[in-house]
């Protein structure tokens, strides 16, 4: 026989050869254990973590939201830089309409009766002077407060700096108070209403749930343990839950989000989907990094006095930013993904029989054994009786 007949013969037969299942009982305790016990662990995962946990028999849907805010409260003030005050939400809620978020006024510095004109710059190194020379005129600093005139004006008894031409008197925001303007904002309470749909199951829920009236919305207040389905929240109670103090916080401001978890089951009774609340402050406040901290704006407030002229009163303002944060994903029984998540458990299954054999044919002492009974080659076809017979009677 050729050597090229013969690299042919195995060729064909190692493409045509049938491999046939073989039944092997290994009387093991062992390996009987490593093979139920993996057994044991693929049908807890897939019941255990994949079906109640990750609940992957469900198609799932996100939630669409809208939000809306009202927020309820004064306070008074006075103090030796203002007349005395009083403050309602027209004041203190600014813009009086957010999406999906609103602002409470804190702390502010105010600089009342500015008129266009000119007057010396802030002093600090880019703007002291010593005579005209330092100062160019109709020079624009980015940081400054104004346009250059080229004069240089007497700021103080000590301190020149260039004259500008702005809104003057200039803002000086190291006046802030070091304890918040509107301390009783602590008290004020906000309603929050939220409408949610899941467009693919056409589910529809508020927060304002069907057992809430109008007279229990009077007296409620959002309380985790003894009210948790109360929509008015009060602002001292959102940073306590978040674990800030409202006091510290509102010096500078801040921003807080108010998270509304809508995670539903819809296999089951769909009273039983509800908002969860969660509350958390979002912007850095790492003492290593004091680097403009907080949260804080300006606006005007423009008059006209009765020569004419055009004033206005500019506000620093600083506060509390609460950002409404609405998420959730909705899941219910659906053919497909179970279909798809049962096949992918039966392939899981059908991968258990190589881990026992593994540890069969590398951990057990009768390996060898094990190894010459799991893999049998069959040299040649066994000869029918009749074919048998008839080479014998040739013989003879």
């Amino acid at each position: 026989m050729s050597k090229s007949t013969g690299c042919c013969r195995d060729f064909l037969h190692y493409v045509f050869d049938y491999e046939t299942p073989k039944t092997l009982v290994i009387p093991s305790i062992r390996v009987g254990f490593v093979f139920r016990f993996t057994q044991l662990l693929v049908v807890l995962y897939t019941v255990g973590y994949v079906c109640v946990v990750q609940k992957a028999y469900q198609e799932t849907d996100s939630v669409v939201s809208t939000v809306t805010t009202k927020v309820k409260g004064f306070a008074f003030t006075n103090i030796s830089d203002m007349e005395p005050r009083f403050w309602d939400v027209a004041d203190y809620i600014i813009p009086p309409q957010g999406d999906h978020s609103f602002f409470v006024l804190t702390n502010l510095v105010m600089t009342p009766g500015q008129t266009q004109s000119r007057c010396a710059e802030l002093p600090n190194p880019s703007t002291t002077c010593v005579d005209d020379c330092d100062c160019v005129e109709g020079y624009d600093d980015p940081r400054g407060n104004g346009i250059r005139t080229g004069l240089c004006e007497n700021y103080s008894s000590t301190v020149k700096t260039c004259e500008v031409l702005s809104w003057c008197p200039l803002e000086i925001d190291a006046n802030l108070p070091k304890r918040p303007l509107l301390a009783a904002a602590e008290n004020f309470t906000v309603l929050i209403k939220n409408s949610i749909t899941y467009p693919k199951f056409n589910f529809h829920k508020r927060n304002i749930l069907p057992h809430i009236n109008s007279s229990y919305l009077k007296t409620c207040e959002y309380s985790r343990k003894t009210d948790p389905d109360c929509p008015i929240f009060r602002l001292r109670h959102i940073l306590a839950e978040a674990g800030e103090d409202f006091q510290d916080m509102a010096v500078k401001g801040g921003v807080l989000g108010i998270l509304i978890d809508w995670s539903c089951d819809l296999d089951w009774w769909p009273g039983k989907c509800r908002p969860k609340y969660t509350f958390r402050r979002l912007d850095d406040k790492h003492p290593d990094n004091n680097v403009a901290p907080g949260y804080n704006f300006r606006f005007a407030k423009y008059y006209k006095t009765p020569e004419g002229e055009e004033t206005r009163t500019l506000i620093k303002a600083y506060g509390i930013r609460f950002d409404v944060i609405v998420f959730g994903t909705a899941g219910k029984f659906g053919i497909v993904p179970t279909i798809v998540n049962l096949g992918a458990a039966l392939s899981f299954l059908s991968l258990v029989p190589m881990v026992a054999d593994w540890f069969m044919l590398t951990c057990m002492k009768k390996r060898d054994l094990y190894s010459r009974q799991k893999v049998t080659y069959l040299v040649e076809e066994p000869q029918t009786e009749s074919a048998s017979m008839s080479t014998t009677y040739g013989t003879q």
